[in-house]
């Protein structure tokens, strides 16, 4: 089992991260587990979390859009910034499924 807390420990701090750079109330993972969360439940949350990023992406073209046809009410700082979220977002989209793809590959090697 000492090969599934560092696995555990690391969704967990990705999870709080996500929390924090998205500035939401997603629960994290010891709520998750504390829950008896099932298959169907991290479907959802991992399927809430990408609609996120597909918004964060969204927005942040939108209002650069705005920008380039020169929308008064839309400072370039601002495109910045959301367009900075949103790759942020998309890159750390990433990593989740690199280390869930990671955890799956090692899992499946284990000898039972």
């Amino acid at each position: 089992m000492s090969g599934i807390s560092p696995i555990a420990s690391a969704m967990q701090q990705i999870q709080q991260m996500a929390t924090q750079a998205a500035g939401d109330d997603t629960p994290d993972m010891n709520t998750i587990a504390e829950s008896g969360a099932s298959s169907g439940e991290f479907a959802s949350l991992l399927q809430n979390s990408l609609k996120k990023v597909s918004a964060r992406q969204f927005n942040g073209n939108a209002e650069a859009r705005a920008f380039e046809l020169g929308a008064p009410n839309v400072a370039l700082n601002d495109v910045m910034v959301d367009l900075q979220k949103a790759n942020i977002a998309f890159q750390e989209a990433v990593e989740v499924r690199n280390k869930l793809a990671t955890a799956y590959s090692t899992i499946m090697q284990m000898t039972v």
